[in-house]
């Protein structure tokens, strides 16, 4: 792997995604449509117990697209999640945890 940070892949990937017209030429539907088909291909991973690195990455990428057309950061977004979770309590339920 490469030195680049999160910062700088996350600005490549912003880059990519203008130079193939991927903000203004696609919509956040057909974003979220995408996400929704990487999110399956990690399950198909998961089920086969096979590496995660290009699903997750993938659907990363796709979260950049619409934080972009958003005008927000995947930091922003996860800080927001962070404060949401961060003192939460609850219990585990057959491996999923059910807050209170």
């Amino acid at each position: 792997m490469d030195d680049l940070d999160m910062d700088d892949l996350e600005a490549k990937v912003e880059r990519w995604h203008i130079d193939r017209n991927l903000i203004k030429g696609s919509t956040d539907k057909d974003q979220v449509l995408k996400l929704m088909q990487e999110v399956g291909e990690l399950s198909d991973s998961v089920c086969k117990d096979e590496c995660l690195l290009d699903d997750i990455g993938d659907m990363l990428v796709i979260l950049i697209n619409i934080c972009m057309r958003n005008k927000v950061s995947l930091a922003d977004c996860l800080h927001t999640a962070w404060l949401d979770i961060k003192d939460r309590k609850g219990k585990m339920v057959d491996g999923i945890f059910i807050k209170e």
